[in-house]
């Protein structure tokens, strides 16, 4: 059975923001979805994030596809990092994301080594996908490049959709995003 696993942003939780849209609308195309709630949202830590992870997905295969979700998207890249060398997932979905230090100590946890973007993407039978917006308060755009280069993604740019997270900062919320939906093959 094909299954996704959303992984919510710093501050997040299974309810927030486009989440439980994409939910709904992967459950009607035949997914199993979960939106595990990891600890300590508001003050993350690497290492409780990464074993509720991988806890929620039990044994990876070529049916399960990722989506995460700024936090969540480095979390999805720390996972895949650990996948043996004959273990893939189907695809992800990366929204906002980054791989690098954005200037925020509070989760420098996740980011204390280097990416070893070969292994993520060796560890994805399909594309990866990555949603970027022209205006996002934290990730710069430069990830885009990043993500197009070192992991042969499939980079969609926004135009003006911050960082397609709740009411932050007078953001307004995302309740909706097509693109993710679109792009679970």
């Amino acid at each position: 059975m094909k299954r996704a696993i959303i992984v919510h942003c710093w501050g997040g939780s299974p309810e927030y923001c486009w989440y439980p849209w994409v939910k709904k609308e992967l459950e009607k195309r035949g997914f199993q979805v979960q939106i595990p709630a990891f600890p300590d949202t508001d003050e993350p830590k690497f290492e409780p994030w990464i074993e509720e992870f991988q806890k929620a997905v039990g044994k990876p295969d070529e049916e399960l596809y990722l989506i995460g979700h700024s936090l969540g998207c480095i979390t999805i890249m720390r996972y895949l990092e650990t996948l043996g060398e004959k273990e893939k997932i189907g695809g992800a979905v990366l929204v906002a994301g980054f791989s690098e230090d954005i200037g925020l100590p509070e989760i420098k946890s996740f980011l204390e080594i280097p990416v070893d973007y070969e292994k993520v993407k060796n560890s994805v039978k399909n594309k990866i996908t990555a949603i970027f917006s022209d205006n996002d308060p934290y990730v710069d755009l430069k990830f885009a490049d990043i993500f197009k280069k070192k992991l042969d993604a499939k980079v969609i740019v926004k135009h003006k959709a911050g960082h397609f997270s709740g009411a932050v900062e007078g953001e307004k919320t995302c309740l909706k995003l097509p693109e993710v939906v679109e792009n679970i093959k």
